[in-house]
């Protein structure tokens, strides 16, 4: 966390406990393992609807497909803003503290351990929705640079973009399915079938990947952003990122000239950037070879013109299968 957000973080989270006081308990916590008693579990007053905040898109669009009716769900990291370096105001951390569930994914909102402790409130129900899942760790190259960061030597890296993967999607529904029954038993069997019928969705687009990719021409791809690694591992493939699991790092001048290399003896025709980040070091290794670039989208959140177009989280993954699937047959 930067000297800045740290700073900002006090002032933001001073203000919220002024205004409405500190709490004294725990937050409960819903993940692939609850740790509320299924008798501790709350229930909303008949026609209240749960007040819900989400941090960026993934987890609100998986939010609001188990919510239904049942919540008013709220996204904290507007459109169009990147979220590895995006930070909370006094307003978003009142947010956070009057949320009758939290939603985050874990590891990509590097703020949100602190807020929801300064943030307390002994009712919320949280979830980290990635919890529990097998995760990947970064490169050897960023694991260097958060040790010399931090100044020590045995933190690691570890890549948040689970929910790239549909399959590893589908266990993200399910833990913020627990997390709605925690705080709304009464509603139970609505977000039991709320959550069925979206992972009926994922499991028949986890079916479309398997089947378009399974006999692709070539089985790697290059990226700008180290985003796709949990796809690449479902399905079969290589990832080959030009910079690490932040978008905003920049490759060293031996990592591009490797690249490079790499591109030119396999005959890479296609590279790929993403829509909230600058695409200039995808186009400067495209040129370099003679090849093209092409859009694979990390999700991280929706563009104006995805909103435009109507897109959702299965709508932008289409497209990623489409653009994965051309590139791989060149």
């Amino acid at each position: 966390m930067n000297t800045w957000f740290k700073k900002s973080f006090v002032l933001s989270a001073g203000l919220v406990l002024i205004l409405s006081g500190c709490g004294t308990k725990s937050d409960h916590t819903a993940t692939n393992t609850l740790q509320t008693e299924p008798n501790q579990a709350q229930t909303t007053d008949s026609g209240k609807k749960l007040k819900v905040v989400t941090t960026f898109y993934p987890m609100y669009e998986f939010t609001k497909q188990v919510a239904g009716d049942h919540a008013d769900v709220t996204v904290l990291i507007p459109a169009g803003a990147e979220p590895h370096d995006w930070e909370p105001s006094a307003k978003d951390m009142a947010q956070v503290k009057d949320a009758d569930v939290f939603v985050y994914n874990g590891i990509v909102e590097g703020w949100a351990e602190q807020a929801l402790s300064s943030a307390s409130n002994d009712k919320r129900v949280v979830v980290e929705a990635s919890k529990g899942l097998n995760l990947m760790e970064g490169t050897a190259e960023e694991e260097g640079e958060a040790h010399a960061e931090e100044g020590h030597a045995h933190d690691h890296v570890l890549d948040p973009h689970v929910w790239l993967d549909p399959v590893l999607a589908q266990k993200e529904v399910e833990s913020i399915k627990a997390g709605f029954i925690s705080a709304d038993s009464a509603n139970k069997a609505d977000y039991e079938k709320n959550a069925n019928a979206y992972i009926a969705k994922l499991k028949k687009l986890d079916t479309e990947f398997k089947t378009a990719l399974k006999d692709v021409k070539r089985k790697d791809f290059i990226t700008q952003h180290a985003a796709f690694g949990y796809l690449a591992k479902q399905y079969g493939l290589t990832q080959v990122p030009i910079a690490g699991l932040s978008p905003e790092q920049e490759p060293t001048p031996d990592k591009l000239a490797g690249i490079i290399k790499f591109a030119k003896g396999n005959n890479v025709k296609t590279i790929f950037f993403e829509t909230l980040v600058d695409p200039k070091v995808a186009e400067t290794v495209a040129t370099e070879i003679g090849a093209k670039t092409d859009v694979l989208n990390p999700l991280e959140g929706l563009t104006d013109e995805d909103k435009q177009k109507n897109l959702d989280y299965l709508g932008v993954m289409k497209n990623n299968l489409e653009a994965l699937k051309k590139a791989l047959n060149e």
